[in-house]
């Protein structure tokens, strides 16, 4: 028997007068109700929350609530004044509590009890401010009605035998209305229904069926293309591409596939290309019925780029229309975008962006040549700029080029393309981290972030690093809320669960930590962000052996193969301070012939007893400004130096503060 029987049926009982007038909470506590899990009811606790606050938002801060945070919502009203004190301390509580409940190992499930008494508390005032809210509004526009005069009335009172005219008129128009309004119901009840679920889908990788296996580029590219206009809509939740791609030749069935993603709708493709002649066919499906419920074949002999956008306009148009998503003026300025006229651009770019994604030294460098030619043919393509300070930023992160070198042309790029439009959310994306870890600019950074997720609200390594960017600013609460809200949107790419795994190191949470890169490296065996971040978490769980062995799998995926014999022989003599003292030893020696990151050498000397060599590369890393020194005040590697006067002037110098209160 589950131990908040008696909360929930006291819910139960507030709801049952209620229900069938608030369609949106409807969903949110119908699901709560049913379920027999724990971590089930917190979240869909936390989702009645959002309901209600972002609905106050919009009511009493006149504003829409976009991608801000519960708690700056609920600190906004309370500093207003706009909700009474003891429901802003149990909205408080519900937030804290309810976000939990996605990491099972982080909260008791007696826990489940004070949160949904809270959402007791919240729904039964929120009833009641809205039932006072509606009389106001219909009282003021009674009064309204009554002082109004016709013209030249002056706003003279009616006289009582017009007031009661008016009334029996507007009385027989209700009984007219709501008689029309049953017999709409009645049609519409059952299409309604089905529109009522959640708007969330994920486009499959598309089917390439030309004969030609080297035109598949393109086929990913008209798959994108589609996801990207799709994502660009708020009302929708779009599963990204790289969750996707595990399903590239599935033989799953729809409905399996959709569960595993946690979406109501998936979108098939398939085409192909030969020369200027393209053929598309594309269907919208409803997941658990798999149900057709949209399907159109495009067939063009001589395609030109303004055709190739048009088409995917058209397909986003028409998968919005049919999920009933409701699109914004500028949404639809942003779906009928034409980024590029030249096709052989465009094309290109693809190519750039396929080898981009490999991030090792040599496909960097193809990627490079692809988006230089792209921007060749035509000089007005932003996104083949912004590729090209993406190359940038992937050589300077990873260490193949120093931040020297490879930072000023990143932002040069970068600049370049957000001159030529200023509306691309990769643009701005790109810009946000150049701002935060290239120029430690923390509100640029910031300010890119929000804009990016404007232009893209289902933009998930956005959420994930805009998350991480407010744990370094101390902002934990904030962050726990966006970088969860970031994995949802993409549960399956290795780079965003590896982002993800830092922050919840910076959260102190570093078994959570270890499964999550442990999932990565399962998706993605050669992803170096995660078997780095593995090590990082094991060693602070003071799993040591198996931390050091993450590190040698790290540095040979970096390039750095020649250090494993050291941390074997360090190892063998002292232990893991001896294998990092050994491989810290040895890259120092492998720095004076080529750039080595100072931040691979401070790591493994942070290991050791050798704390002086540590904050020397410490400085070291100030001095070349690092991408990685951000975390100074957040990432536990660096906690242990925090008392040190050379470590404190160099948090002075970036503007930061030492925060030692990110915890659970």
């Amino acid at each position: 028997m589950k131990t908040w029987t008696n909360e929930l049926k006291e819910l139960e009982i507030l709801y049952s007068s209620k229900k069938g007038h608030f369609p949106v909470l409807d969903k949110e506590l119908e699901q709560l109700f049913k379920t027999e899990d724990a971590n089930v009811v917190m979240l869909y606790a936390r989702r009645c929350l959002e309901v209600i606050v972002t609905d106050l938002c919009e009511i009493e801060l006149k504003r829409p609530r976009k991608t801000e945070p519960l708690k700056g919502i609920i600190d906004k009203l309370n500093s207003e004044e706009k909700v009474p004190s003891h429901i802003i301390a149990s909205m408080h509580g519900l937030n804290s509590l309810s976000t939990y409940g996605t990491h099972p190992k982080d909260f008791d499930p007696e826990q489940v009890k004070p949160v949904l008494n809270n959402l007791n508390i919240v729904l039964k005032w929120y009833f009641r401010y809205l039932e006072l809210h509606d009389a106001n509004k219909h009282k003021n526009e009674h009064v309204a009605t009554e002082y109004t005069g016709g013209p030249g009335a002056g706003g003279d009172l009616k006289k009582p035998e017009r007031k009661l005219g008016r009334l029996f008129i507007i009385l027989l128009l209700v009984i007219i209305a709501g008689a029309g309004l049953t017999i709409i119901f009645l049609g519409t009840k059952k299409t309604s229904r089905s529109s009522d679920i959640e708007k969330s889908i994920a486009v499959l990788p598309f089917r390439n069926d030309s004969p030609d296996d080297s035109t598949q580029y393109f086929m990913d590219g008209v798959m994108e293309e589609l996801l990207t206009k799709l994502q660009a809509i708020k009302d929708l939740r779009v599963i990204s591409r790289t969750s996707v791609e595990q399903y590239r030749g599935q033989t799953k069935s729809i409905p399996e596939i959709a569960k595993e993603l946690g979406v109501n709708y998936i979108v098939e493709g398939s085409g192909q290309k030969s020369g200027n002649s393209f053929r598309l066919r594309i269907q919208l499906i409803k997941a658990e019925e798999e149900k057709h419920l949209w399907a159109k074949p495009f067939d063009q002999e001589k395609i030109t780029a303004i055709d190739y956008f048009k088409i995917q306009s058209q397909v986003a148009e028409t998968i919005a229309s049919e999920l009933n998503a409701v699109l914004t003026p500028i949404e639809k300025q942003l779906l009928n975008k034409i980024p590029t006229e030249r096709l052989d651009a465009y094309e290109l770019y693809l190519k750039g962006q396929f080898y981009w994604k490999k991030l090792t030294s040599a496909d960097l460098d193809i990627a490079m040549h692809y988006f230089e030619m792209a921007k060749e043919k035509d000089p007005g393509y932003a996104l083949a700029y912004a590729g090209i300070s993406e190359v940038w930023v992937g050589r300077m992160q990873v260490g193949y080029s120093s931040p020297d070198e490879a930072g000023p042309k990143a932002f040069e790029a970068i600049t370049k393309a957000l001159e030529i439009d200023s509306t691309l959310a990769d643009v701005h994306y790109t810009l946000a981290l150049i701002t935060t870890w290239g120029m430690w600019d923390w509100k640029a950074g910031e300010n890119e972030f929000i804009k990016a997720i404007e232009f893209n609200p289902n933009h998930a390594e956005a959420h994930i690093y805009y998350a991480q960017l407010l744990l370094i600013l101390g902002k934990s609460e904030e962050a726990k809320v966006i970088m969860e809200k970031g994995l949802k949107m993409d549960p399956f790419n290795p780079l965003v669960l590896a982002i993800y795994s830092m922050n919840l190191i910076m959260l102190h949470r570093n078994d959570e930590a270890i499964a999550a890169t442990q999932d990565a490296l399962r998706i993605d065996p050669n992803s170096a962000p995660a078997q780095g971040t593995l090590g990082d978490a094991l060693l602070e769980a003071g799993r040591y052996k198996e931390g050091i062995e993450s590190y040698k799998l790290f540095f040979k995926l970096v390039g750095f193969e020649e250090i494993l014999p050291a941390f074997d022989a360090g190892y063998a003599k002292a232990g893991y301070k001896g294998a990092c003292l050994q491989a810290a030893e040895a890259l120092v020696e492998i720095s004076n012939t080529k750039f080595v990151s100072p931040n691979l050498i401070f790591t493994c000397y942070t290991w050791t007893d050798q704390k002086e060599k540590a904050i020397n590369w410490l400085e070291k890393m100030f001095e070349i400004h690092d991408p990685n020194l951000p975390y100074i005040t957040s990432y536990p590697i660096f906690n242990r130096f925090s008392n040190e006067p050379r470590f404190q002037e160099i948090v002075k110098k970036m503007n930061l503060k030492i925060n030692d209160s990110i915890s659970n």
